[in-house]
Protein backbone atom coordinates (compact mmCIF):
# COMPACT_ATOMS: atom_id res chain seq x y z
CA UNK A 1 0.00 0.00 0.00
CA UNK A 2 1.37 3.45 -0.96
CA UNK A 3 0.58 6.04 1.73
CA UNK A 4 -1.68 8.88 0.68
CA UNK A 5 0.05 12.12 1.57
CA UNK A 6 -3.09 14.11 2.28
CA UNK A 7 -5.83 14.06 4.85
CA UNK A 8 -9.47 14.94 5.15
CA UNK A 9 -10.34 17.46 7.83
CA UNK A 10 -10.41 15.60 11.15
CA UNK A 11 -13.70 14.41 12.54
CA UNK A 12 -14.44 14.53 16.27
CA UNK A 13 -11.84 12.44 18.15
CA UNK A 14 -12.56 8.71 18.24
CA UNK A 15 -13.54 7.17 21.59
CA UNK A 16 -10.01 6.54 22.80
CA UNK A 17 -10.10 4.46 25.93
CA UNK A 18 -6.40 4.22 26.75
CA UNK A 19 -3.43 6.05 25.30
CA UNK A 20 0.29 5.49 25.64
CA UNK A 21 2.46 8.61 25.67
CA UNK A 22 6.22 8.05 25.51
CA UNK A 23 8.42 10.70 27.16
CA UNK A 24 5.20 11.50 28.99
CA UNK A 25 7.05 13.07 31.93
CA UNK A 26 8.70 15.64 29.68
CA UNK A 27 7.54 19.19 29.09
CA UNK A 28 5.19 18.55 26.15
CA UNK A 29 4.43 14.96 27.10
CA UNK A 30 3.12 15.90 30.54
CA UNK A 31 0.75 18.48 29.06
CA UNK A 32 -0.53 15.91 26.55
CA UNK A 33 -1.09 13.36 29.34
CA UNK A 34 -3.07 15.93 31.29
CA UNK A 35 -5.21 16.93 28.31
CA UNK A 36 -6.05 13.30 27.50
CA UNK A 37 -7.01 12.62 31.11
CA UNK A 38 -9.24 15.70 31.06
CA UNK A 39 -10.98 14.20 28.02
CA UNK A 40 -11.68 10.94 29.88
CA UNK A 41 -8.88 8.91 28.30
CA UNK A 42 -6.80 6.60 30.50
CA UNK A 43 -3.09 7.24 30.00
CA UNK A 44 0.09 5.20 30.42
CA UNK A 45 3.00 7.63 30.73
CA UNK A 46 6.12 5.78 29.56
CA UNK A 47 9.39 7.49 30.45
CA UNK A 48 12.85 6.38 31.56
CA UNK A 49 13.27 9.77 33.31
CA UNK A 50 16.58 10.45 31.58
CA UNK A 51 15.19 13.76 30.32
CA UNK A 52 11.71 13.87 31.87
CA UNK A 53 10.92 14.68 35.49
CA UNK A 54 8.56 12.86 37.88
CA UNK A 55 7.57 16.29 39.14
CA UNK A 56 5.95 17.12 35.80
CA UNK A 57 3.31 14.42 36.31
CA UNK A 58 3.17 14.30 40.10
CA UNK A 59 -0.14 16.19 40.09
CA UNK A 60 -1.63 13.46 37.86
CA UNK A 61 -0.65 10.38 39.85
CA UNK A 62 -3.88 10.20 41.87
CA UNK A 63 -6.15 10.59 38.86
CA UNK A 64 -8.10 7.49 37.77
CA UNK A 65 -6.65 5.75 34.73
CA UNK A 66 -3.20 7.33 34.96
CA UNK A 67 -0.05 5.23 35.31
CA UNK A 68 3.62 6.10 35.17
CA UNK A 69 5.70 3.28 33.67
CA UNK A 70 9.38 4.04 34.23
CA UNK A 71 11.20 2.04 31.58
CA UNK A 72 13.53 2.46 28.63
CA UNK A 73 11.52 1.87 25.47
CA UNK A 74 14.74 1.59 23.43
CA UNK A 75 15.53 -1.85 24.86
CA UNK A 76 14.60 -4.87 22.74
CA UNK A 77 11.39 -6.63 23.75
CA UNK A 78 9.89 -3.68 25.57
CA UNK A 79 6.74 -3.89 23.45
CA UNK A 80 5.83 -7.13 25.22
CA UNK A 81 5.85 -5.44 28.64
CA UNK A 82 3.34 -2.80 27.58
CA UNK A 83 0.12 -4.77 27.74
CA UNK A 84 -2.34 -2.01 26.89
CA UNK A 85 -4.49 -2.42 24.97
CA UNK A 86 -4.21 1.07 23.50
CA UNK A 87 -6.28 3.06 21.05
CA UNK A 88 -3.65 5.78 20.68
CA UNK A 89 0.14 5.72 20.89
CA UNK A 90 1.94 9.07 20.80
CA UNK A 91 5.71 8.76 20.55
CA UNK A 92 7.27 11.90 22.01
CA UNK A 93 10.59 10.17 22.78
CA UNK A 94 12.22 11.66 19.70
CA UNK A 95 15.70 12.90 20.69
CA UNK A 96 16.19 16.64 20.42
CA UNK A 97 19.47 18.07 19.10
CA UNK A 98 20.33 19.53 22.51
CA UNK A 99 19.70 16.25 24.35
CA UNK A 100 22.40 15.14 26.74
CA UNK A 101 22.38 11.56 25.41
CA UNK A 102 25.37 10.09 23.66
CA UNK A 103 25.18 9.24 19.94
CA UNK A 104 24.49 5.54 20.48
CA UNK A 105 21.68 6.23 22.98
CA UNK A 106 20.24 8.80 20.59
CA UNK A 107 20.25 6.32 17.70
CA UNK A 108 18.62 3.67 19.89
CA UNK A 109 15.86 6.08 20.93
CA UNK A 110 15.00 6.88 17.32
CA UNK A 111 15.32 3.37 15.95
CA UNK A 112 14.65 0.66 18.56
CA UNK A 113 12.48 2.98 20.65
CA UNK A 114 10.36 4.13 17.72
CA UNK A 115 10.13 0.56 16.43
CA UNK A 116 8.89 -0.71 19.79
CA UNK A 117 6.28 2.04 19.99
CA UNK A 118 5.12 1.24 16.45
CA UNK A 119 4.94 -2.46 17.31
CA UNK A 120 2.68 -1.71 20.28
CA UNK A 121 0.37 0.37 18.09
CA UNK A 122 0.29 -2.26 15.34
CA UNK A 123 -0.47 -5.03 17.86
CA UNK A 124 -3.46 -3.15 19.28
CA UNK A 125 -4.67 -1.57 16.03
CA UNK A 126 -4.04 1.85 17.58
CA UNK A 127 -3.46 5.17 15.90
CA UNK A 128 0.27 5.94 16.05
CA UNK A 129 1.62 9.48 16.02
CA UNK A 130 5.33 10.27 15.85
CA UNK A 131 6.24 13.65 17.32
CA UNK A 132 9.24 14.78 15.32
CA UNK A 133 10.97 18.14 15.58
CA UNK A 134 11.93 21.01 13.33
CA UNK A 135 15.58 20.11 12.48
CA UNK A 136 14.24 17.53 9.98
CA UNK A 137 13.64 20.51 7.69
CA UNK A 138 17.23 21.77 7.75
CA UNK A 139 20.70 20.55 6.98
CA UNK A 140 21.88 17.68 9.19
CA UNK A 141 24.27 18.84 11.91
CA UNK A 142 24.43 15.80 14.13
CA UNK A 143 23.17 12.41 15.18
CA UNK A 144 19.83 13.66 16.53
CA UNK A 145 18.76 15.13 13.18
CA UNK A 146 19.60 11.93 11.32
CA UNK A 147 17.80 9.89 13.97
CA UNK A 148 14.67 11.97 13.53
CA UNK A 149 14.80 11.44 9.77
CA UNK A 150 15.05 7.70 10.35
CA UNK A 151 12.08 7.75 12.76
CA UNK A 152 9.98 9.51 10.15
CA UNK A 153 11.07 7.07 7.44
CA UNK A 154 10.29 4.13 9.73
CA UNK A 155 6.81 5.50 10.47
CA UNK A 156 6.03 5.96 6.77
CA UNK A 157 7.38 2.46 6.02
CA UNK A 158 4.94 0.98 8.56
CA UNK A 159 2.10 2.65 6.67
CA UNK A 160 3.33 1.29 3.34
CA UNK A 161 4.27 -2.23 4.41
CA UNK A 162 1.80 -2.96 7.19
CA UNK A 163 -1.09 -0.58 6.38
CA UNK A 164 -0.67 0.90 9.83
CA UNK A 165 -2.66 3.94 10.93
CA UNK A 166 0.35 6.16 11.57
CA UNK A 167 1.20 9.83 11.15
CA UNK A 168 3.87 12.42 11.88
CA UNK A 169 3.60 15.78 13.61
CA UNK A 170 6.59 18.11 13.53
CA UNK A 171 6.55 20.15 16.70
CA UNK A 172 8.25 23.54 16.51
CA UNK A 173 9.43 25.48 19.56
CA UNK A 174 6.79 25.58 22.30
CA UNK A 175 6.98 27.26 25.68
CA UNK A 176 5.03 27.30 28.90
CA UNK A 177 4.95 25.86 32.42
CA UNK A 178 7.12 22.81 33.18
CA UNK A 179 9.92 23.72 30.81
CA UNK A 180 13.23 22.31 32.00
CA UNK A 181 15.37 24.67 34.04
CA UNK A 182 18.60 23.63 32.32
CA UNK A 183 17.55 22.87 28.74
CA UNK A 184 18.95 26.09 27.28
CA UNK A 185 15.77 27.29 25.61
CA UNK A 186 15.08 30.98 25.13
CA UNK A 187 11.96 31.66 27.21
CA UNK A 188 12.99 29.91 30.46
CA UNK A 189 16.45 31.46 30.19
CA UNK A 190 15.03 34.97 29.82
CA UNK A 191 12.56 34.51 32.67
CA UNK A 192 15.08 32.94 35.02
CA UNK A 193 17.65 35.66 34.34
CA UNK A 194 15.07 38.42 34.81
CA UNK A 195 13.85 36.98 38.12
CA UNK A 196 17.41 36.61 39.40
CA UNK A 197 18.52 40.13 38.53
CA UNK A 198 20.12 39.51 35.15
CA UNK A 199 21.73 40.30 32.93
CA UNK A 200 19.08 39.05 30.51
CA UNK A 201 20.93 37.53 27.55
CA UNK A 202 19.43 37.92 24.08
CA UNK A 203 20.93 35.86 21.22
CA UNK A 204 22.77 37.67 18.44
CA UNK A 205 21.83 41.28 17.83
CA UNK A 206 18.25 40.67 19.00
CA UNK A 207 16.80 41.17 15.54
CA UNK A 208 15.65 37.61 14.77
CA UNK A 209 11.92 36.85 14.90
CA UNK A 210 11.47 33.36 16.38
CA UNK A 211 8.41 31.19 15.88
CA UNK A 212 7.01 30.47 19.34
CA UNK A 213 3.83 28.64 20.30
CA UNK A 214 2.29 28.36 23.76
CA UNK A 215 2.10 24.76 24.96
CA UNK A 216 -1.72 24.61 25.09
CA UNK A 217 -1.93 25.54 21.41
CA UNK A 218 0.76 23.02 20.54
CA UNK A 219 -1.14 20.23 22.32
CA UNK A 220 -4.32 21.26 20.48
CA UNK A 221 -2.50 20.76 17.19
CA UNK A 222 -1.01 17.42 18.21
CA UNK A 223 -4.45 16.10 19.19
CA UNK A 224 -5.98 17.26 15.90
CA UNK A 225 -3.36 15.32 13.96
CA UNK A 226 -3.84 12.32 16.25
CA UNK A 227 -7.60 12.37 15.61
CA UNK A 228 -7.09 12.35 11.83
CA UNK A 229 -5.69 9.67 9.55
CA UNK A 230 -3.04 11.96 8.10
CA UNK A 231 0.19 10.36 6.94
CA UNK A 232 1.80 13.51 5.60
CA UNK A 233 3.99 15.28 8.19
CA UNK A 234 2.14 18.21 9.73
CA UNK A 235 3.97 21.24 11.13
CA UNK A 236 2.65 22.68 14.40
CA UNK A 237 4.23 25.93 15.54
CA UNK A 238 3.77 29.66 15.90
CA UNK A 239 4.14 32.29 13.22
CA UNK A 240 7.11 34.68 13.46
CA UNK A 241 6.29 37.48 15.86
CA UNK A 242 8.23 40.08 17.84
CA UNK A 243 12.00 40.23 17.67
CA UNK A 244 14.19 38.59 20.29
CA UNK A 245 14.98 42.01 21.74
CA UNK A 246 11.28 42.84 22.02
CA UNK A 247 10.61 39.50 23.74
CA UNK A 248 13.44 40.15 26.18
CA UNK A 249 12.11 43.60 27.02
CA UNK A 250 8.59 42.21 27.44
CA UNK A 251 9.87 39.61 29.91
CA UNK A 252 11.57 42.38 31.88
CA UNK A 253 8.36 44.37 31.93
CA UNK A 254 6.16 41.44 32.99
CA UNK A 255 8.55 40.35 35.75
CA UNK A 256 9.08 43.89 36.99
CA UNK A 257 12.82 43.38 36.68
CA UNK A 258 15.31 46.20 36.20
CA UNK A 259 17.99 43.83 34.92
CA UNK A 260 19.98 44.98 31.88
CA UNK A 261 19.72 43.38 28.45
CA UNK A 262 22.88 41.75 27.11
CA UNK A 263 23.34 40.69 23.47
CA UNK A 264 25.61 37.78 22.56
CA UNK A 265 26.82 39.65 19.51
CA UNK A 266 26.88 36.66 17.16
CA UNK A 267 26.07 37.60 13.59
CA UNK A 268 23.27 35.92 11.72
CA UNK A 269 25.81 34.22 9.44
CA UNK A 270 27.39 32.60 12.49
CA UNK A 271 24.09 31.72 14.16
CA UNK A 272 21.37 31.81 11.48
CA UNK A 273 17.71 32.17 12.32
CA UNK A 274 16.04 28.73 12.30
CA UNK A 275 13.42 27.89 9.66
CA UNK A 276 9.84 28.48 10.72
CA UNK A 277 6.99 26.00 10.46
CA UNK A 278 4.94 25.60 7.29
CA UNK A 279 1.55 25.62 9.03
CA UNK A 280 -0.70 26.06 5.99
CA UNK A 281 -1.71 22.39 6.03
CA UNK A 282 -2.61 22.53 9.73
CA UNK A 283 -4.55 25.78 9.25
CA UNK A 284 -6.49 24.83 6.12
CA UNK A 285 -7.33 21.16 6.63
CA UNK A 286 -7.20 20.79 10.41
CA UNK A 287 -8.63 24.17 11.39
CA UNK A 288 -5.73 24.71 13.78
CA UNK A 289 -4.43 28.13 14.69
CA UNK A 290 -2.69 29.36 17.84
CA UNK A 291 -5.04 31.19 20.21
CA UNK A 292 -2.81 32.23 23.14
CA UNK A 293 -1.00 35.53 22.56
CA UNK A 294 2.67 35.87 23.41
CA UNK A 295 1.79 38.29 26.20
CA UNK A 296 -0.67 35.88 27.84
CA UNK A 297 1.67 32.94 27.35
CA UNK A 298 4.56 34.80 28.96
CA UNK A 299 2.39 35.82 31.92
CA UNK A 300 1.36 32.20 32.54
CA UNK A 301 4.92 30.94 32.18
CA UNK A 302 6.35 33.61 34.48
CA UNK A 303 3.69 32.84 37.09
CA UNK A 304 4.72 29.18 37.01
CA UNK A 305 8.41 30.00 37.43
CA UNK A 306 7.62 32.32 40.32
CA UNK A 307 5.47 29.75 42.09
CA UNK A 308 7.96 26.96 41.38
CA UNK A 309 10.97 28.80 42.71
CA UNK A 310 12.94 28.58 39.46
CA UNK A 311 14.30 32.09 39.51
CA UNK A 312 17.87 31.02 40.29
CA UNK A 313 20.40 31.83 37.56
CA UNK A 314 21.88 29.08 35.41
CA UNK A 315 25.47 28.93 34.27
CA UNK A 316 26.07 30.72 30.98
CA UNK A 317 27.95 29.26 28.04
CA UNK A 318 25.71 26.33 27.15
CA UNK A 319 25.06 25.91 23.45
CA UNK A 320 21.58 26.63 22.21
CA UNK A 321 20.49 24.79 19.09
CA UNK A 322 18.68 26.85 16.49
CA UNK A 323 15.41 25.01 17.08
CA UNK A 324 15.56 25.20 20.84
CA UNK A 325 13.73 28.50 21.02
Amino acid sequence: MTPTMFSMAPQPPPPWRRAMVTAGAGFLGSHLCERLLDAGVAVDCVDDMSAGSPGNVEHLTDRPGFRVLELDLARPGRADTLTGPYDLVVHFACPAPAAAQGPLETLDAGSVGAGNALAVAERDGARFLLASTCPVHGDPSGTAEETQRFSEALTTAYVSAKEADAGIVRVFPAYGPRMGSEDGRLIPDLIRQALSGGPVTVPGDGGDTPSLCYVDDTVDGVLLVAASRSVRPVDIGGDPGPTLEEIGRRVLDLTGSDAPLKFTGRTRDEDPEPPGPATGFAHELFGWTPKVSLDDGLKRTIAHFQSDGRGAPRAEGGARHACSW
